[in-house]
């Protein structure tokens, strides 16, 4: 789904990915392509946390405290990584330190961070705060909470209480407050967007059909890799094309002079795309290119592994036809102040997953407690965006089912009410989930357009109330739609509207033919009436548990969600101001 490319060379003089070496590349290339594809400006936004604290320790034990924080990053495993230390302040009970700790804040993940102050003692004073040995100061409490919590608070500032685990103090029942404050960095808003050109592109491979192209835009890692940063669409049999505008902002390329190479690729439905040339060039001097009105050629490495400085300068050229600089609101400056996203569920009924009562069953039930596909993917997804939607409340559907006494459903409330579908948290759905799995007879087919229209219609009500709110429909099925166009023209429908659609795909159906719900290869979903979608809001994807990228599918869709979110925010603001 819209795979990037790496720079494998093969001896007809194209990069197609597909050799040993080149899979743990594509891999990557892939997760970073989900992930910055359709988020504008800010793929990745650097947190700087400011911390102070309150009451430390105790006065009888602690009179002349001299604390310092250190923050640790706690992964799937339960170990911690350090990610960040204060300075040492001295005699204060009630610190407040200026050393920012920065944290790379990535929407799809519960990233947990702790935090461990600590008493550092006089004969260490003169040691830099990076070499002090932990284990020889006195600890004088934790406090652990998630990056979402903070950032989610109107003021971005989050107190807590100080505590204490595996340590053990003199008095522990004064510990002390820590509080926590986010602000995201600056570089994140000012943004560079461009609009690229080519002209007289050459495609070389002669067995390749299409000339369907789209440039890759990459930085350079301090060891010498390209990180990709963003991408366009694919522009379909045009070897002059003109792609819409693509964003940058300071934070994701560091300087306006660091090097960017920028790669015109010919698209492959099946992700090897073939490499036409690329360019290596700074902001700055793209810029430039813009003012001068003057392309630079494009190049190709040479195909013989032993030139490999020697390079073919083609005649197909990159023009910067516009470059603006200006700074705008971010996905976080929404959130900061209110704006809410609220979940919703969709779970398929299909008499295809089996008898919910026996073990081979996609919904069976384990007495062990083991969540099903089902469950993990409500869980996955749920426990991230409920620390974005405060009160909790969150709508919850079944389709493809009979309930008791009535006809095949195709969108029926989970908590069996006539009117009312939300429930109370993430228990809530699992709740209701295994209490209508009790109640209604599996049944089919599988249609999603009476469900997207539901959710669709809630989100139309809510903009029509002018609520900060944005909605993000989770779909589980284990089986091919088959109200393909009532689907699409729902779908359409709802490209107008404040929601996103996440469609995952459990069990071991071929889902090949669901990849008409994801536009990211170049195409757009056309309606029965021939309107198209005014904005990519919907993925897909079967359900594995990990890419090579140790990303899973759950998180490499819902990563695409602040890049929707902003596209919708920015069609709005462009209305309004119109």
């Amino acid at each position: 789904m819209g795979n990037c490319c790496s720079d494998e060379v093969s001896h007809a003089g194209a990069h197609p990915v597909g050799s040993a070496t080149a899979k743990a590349a594509s891999a990557a290339s892939a997760a970073a392509d989900r992930f910055l594809r359709s988020r504008g400006a800010g793929a990745s936004t650097q947190i700087e946390l400011s911390l102070s604290a309150s009451n430390l320790g105790d006065q009888e034990y602690f009179p002349k405290s001299k604390p310092m924080v250190v923050v640790y990053s706690k992964k799937r495993d339960g170990t911690l990584e350090e990610i960040g230390r204060s300075e040492v302040i001295l005699n204060s009970l009630n610190p407040f330190w200026t050393t920012k700790i920065s944290v790379q804040y990535q929407f799809e993940v519960l990233q947990q961070l702790v935090f461990q102050v600590f008493d550092i003692h006089q004969q260490f004073h003169d040691v830099s705060e990076k070499m002090l040995k932990l284990e020889e100061q006195e600890f004088l409490g934790e406090a652990t909470c998630l990056l979402s919590e903070v950032i989610t608070k109107r003021d971005r500032l989050l107190t807590l209480k100080l505590g204490v685990s595996e340590h053990n103090l003199p008095n522990p029942n004064n510990f002390g407050e820590l509080t926590v404050q986010a602000e995201e960095s600056s570089g994140s808003k000012a943004i560079m967007e461009m609009i690229f050109r080519c002209s007289d592109l050459e495609i070389k491979d002669l067995l390749t059909k299409s000339q369907d192209t789209f440039l890759l835009i990459s930085g350079i890692s301090d060891s010498g890799m390209p990180v990709p940063i963003c991408k366009t669409e694919v522009r379909k049999n045009d070897l002059n094309p003109r792609w819409r505008p693509v964003s940058l902002n300071l934070q994701q390329i560091g300087s306006k002079e660091n090097p960017l190479i920028v790669e015109c690729f010919n698209f492959s439905s099946n992700g090897k795309h073939d490499l036409v040339g690329k360019i290596v060039k700074s902001v700055a001097e793209l810029e430039n290119m813009y003012h001068r009105k003057n392309g630079e050629n494009f190049f190709v490495p040479a195909s013989n592994a032993h030139e490999c400085h020697s390079k073919e300068v083609l005649k197909s050229q990159l023009y910067v036809e516009k470059y603006v600089e200006s700074n705008r609101h971010t996905f976080l400056d929404y959130i900061s102040v209110g704006c809410q996203l609220n979940f919703m569920v969709g779970v398929d009924f299909t008499a295809s997953n089996g008898n919910p009562r026996l073990p081979d069953s996609l919904h069976y039930i384990d007495p062990s407690g083991r969540p099903n596909v089902y469950q993990k993917a409500i869980l996955e997804i749920g426990d991230v965006l409920q620390y974005y939607d405060p009160p909790k409340r969150f709508p919850a559907w079944g389709f493809g089912a009979r309930p008791i006494d009535g006809p095949v459903s195709h969108c029926f409330n989970l908590n069996g009410s006539t009117y009312q579908p939300e429930v109370d948290g993430i228990q809530g759905i699992m709740s209701a989930y295994i209490s209508a799995l009790r109640n209604v007879s599996l049944a089919g087919p599988t249609l999603f357009g009476q469900l997207i229209s539901t959710a669709m219609a809630i989100a139309s009500q809510s903009l029509a109330e002018n609520q900060h709110k944005y909605f993000i429909l989770l779909i589980v099925t284990d089986g091919v739609v088959t109200d393909f166009q009532e689907t699409i023209d729902a779908i359409i429908k709802a490209s107008d509207f404040p929601i996103s659609i996440i469609v995952v795909g459990v069990g071991g159906a071929d889902f090949k033919e669901m990849e008409f719900l994801d536009p990211n290869k170049g195409e757009k979903l056309e309606s029965s009436t021939g309107r198209v979608a005014s904005r990519d809001m919907i993925q897909f994807a079967p359900m594995k548990d990990m890419h090579g990228t140790g990303i899973s599918t759950l998180q490499s869709l819902l990563a695409e969600v602040p890049g929707q979110f902003m596209t919708y925010m920015r069609t709005r603001e462009t209305q309004t101001d119109s």
